[in-house]
């Protein structure tokens, strides 16, 4: 509006004073944009868009509001979510959307399924105690990888996945096996289970990889339980589902992979930047890992 008045003047003739009058708008708002704005609140104003824009470039345009919020607060700005809103919106910055993903899902022929474990109680208070499975496709110029994944629902941390050429029992295996590993191995999941009054559940869809005697074995050697949702239901296994979304997002429709040693590197790299800097709103704008250093730090102060 202010460029309109300053227009006037120069096209038509019109005084700032009357187009101000017109346009009901203060001849102390004007001249302040027209010789710019000293005061103290400018100049931080500024400098909050500059910290804001940074930001949002460092997350690759992902983040909103709520996350740019909790970031400038870690760098020592006190400023309200609505504040960051408004400047975000002037200087046109809006995360991206993810689309739905495509279900890809091949459901095993065998007639055996395990029982729906969560029926859509899909939280819980404690690490674990509820991890997901889920797969899915990295595409790069030499052809499809396919990532497997496993995160406990405790703290949303990735805590095992596998890259393979094959989406199958084998690269399931992987993943989860990597999760025990992360987790202690089955001794500490077995005591954690035990002190918790139960054991891990780790509930998935029911694709081929997941009903296959080769991945049931590896549950079972380590003491997980097997749950599985309704065919054709992404709902059934949206906490998973939710985060191959992003992942597709991220780095199928941000990045290109030219071959297949160069997305496994990203991907692996993109997971370990997830887990310790993804904010979430859930865990109190903490990332994973932070969210787990601070569930442990009482029990560390009660054997100190």
């Amino acid at each position: 509006m202010a460029s309109f008045i300053a227009a006037q003047r120069v096209q038509h003739q019109v005084p700032f004073a009357t187009a101000c009058r017109a346009l009901s708008v203060s001849q102390a708002w004007f001249y302040k944009w027209r010789h710019g704005d000293p005061s103290p609140q400018h100049a931080r104003r500024e400098q909050l868009k500059i910290a804001i824009a940074r930001l949002f470039a460092k997350h690759r345009g992902t983040y909103g509001s709520p996350r740019i919020t909790a970031d400038l607060r870690d760098e020592g700005w006190k400023v309200s979510e609505n504040t960051v809103a408004a400047l975000m919106a002037e200087l046109d910055l809006a995360a991206r959307r993810k689309r739905r993903r495509k279900q890809t899902t091949r459901q095993g022929r065998g007639w055996w399924r395990a029982p729906d474990l969560i029926g859509r109680n899909f939280g819980t208070d404690r690490l674990n105690h509820k991890w997901y499975g889920d797969g899915t496709e990295i595409p790069t110029d030499e052809g499809k990888l396919h990532l497997d994944s496993v995160l406990d629902m405790g703290s949303r941390r990735i805590i095992g996945f596998g890259l393979g050429e094959h989406h199958d029992a084998a690269l399931a295996t992987v993943a989860l096996q990597m999760a025990v590993a992360v987790r202690g191995g089955t001794d500490a999941l077995s005591q954690a289970g035990n002190q918790a009054g139960g054991e891990v559940i780790m509930h998935t869809d029911q694709g081929s990889e997941y009903t296959a005697a080769t991945y049931q074995t590896a549950c079972g050697r380590v003491g997980i339980s097997q749950s599985m949702g309704r065919v054709g239901s992404a709902l059934d296994n949206a906490v998973i589902e939710s985060w191959h979304s992003t992942v597709e997002f991220e780095l199928r429709k941000l990045e290109h992979f030219t071959t297949k040693a160069q997305a496994r590197r990203r991907v692996a790299e993109w997971i370990e930047d997830y887990n310790h800097n993804r904010r979430h709103s859930a865990l109190g704008m903490l990332s994973p890992i932070q969210f787990e250093l601070a569930l442990q730090a009482p029990q560390l102060e009660q054997v100190a």
